[in-house]
């Protein structure tokens, strides 16, 4: 995993290519370096930066400066780029808060393989694009365009507002995932595997719609929900279906 450990090369990436980074890592001790900039070009970019103590921070880079910035294994894009390069049926993938990079791989690699246009994750508590999530996808990151924003439930309002229906995958939904028609402007929303989807963004879902379950236990992996629920978005949308 590729890092900036100095603070001038930080500095000049947060200013050229901040979509390059996956989180900052700032020691907590005060002392003479010019964090206050990194901190407010990090805020304008939306990359999270995480306070530790540089005890912790000597164990994961000895000579750093004070920083230590990870870059992802692809460089993020906008949602608008994502929505404009999409056409007039967008079809995306929003993740609220899986941080589980295997869970991550799998999905992106999913997505790409049922032609999800885009991905779109939020700046805190979700996994970035480590070097494990793209050995996980199997290469499907090169091929996929992941936005991250600061706030996933207002995307989800600029996602209507664009026409864009909003479905949220969980149990206890109020139909089932085959009965929704995906052949439209459409994003399927899921939830980390121990909270599921966040209430607030639950709430901003169109519909919530479940996958029902014959055996013993009550719930799939969220990787393995999220292909049931992109495999029968992309068979709809191939042959044309209005369910």
């Amino acid at each position: 995993m590729e890092r900036i450990t100095r603070i001038n090369p930080l500095i000049e990436v947060l200013k050229s290519s901040p979509r390059r980074i996956n989180k900052i890592v700032l020691q907590k001790e005060e002392g003479h370096r010019p964090l206050g900039m990194i901190v407010g070009l990090a805020k304008e970019a939306h990359v999270p930066c995480l306070f530790l103590p540089r005890s912790v921070m000597d164990k994961m880079a000895p000579h750093h400066q004070g920083v230590i910035a990870v870059l992802a294994s692809k460089e993020f894009a906008t949602l608008e780029e994502i929505l404009r390069a999409a056409g007039e049926k967008p079809f995306l993938v929003l993740l609220d808060e899986i941080e589980d990079p295997q869970n991550l791989g799998a999905i992106l690699r999913s997505a790409e393989c049922a032609g999800v246009d885009g991905v779109v994750l939020p700046e805190r508590r979700s996994a970035g694009l480590t070097e494990a999530v793209y050995e996980v996808s199997a290469g499907a990151l090169e091929h996929l365009k992941v936005a991250r924003v600061a706030n996933l439930a207002q995307a989800m309002e600029r996602l209507r507002q664009k026409g864009v229906w909003l479905v949220g995958a969980e149990s206890g939904g109020d139909g089932f995932y085959w009965e929704f028609d995906y052949n439209q402007p459409v994003a399927i929303v899921l939830g980390s595997e121990g909270q599921g989807i966040r209430p607030l963004v639950r709430r901003t879902c169109d519909r919530v719609l479940s996958i029902p379950l014959r055996g013993k236990l009550n719930s799939l992996n969220v990787a393995a929900a999220a292909a049931v629920f992109l495999f029968e978005a992309a068979r709809q949308r191939q042959i044309g279906v209005r369910s």
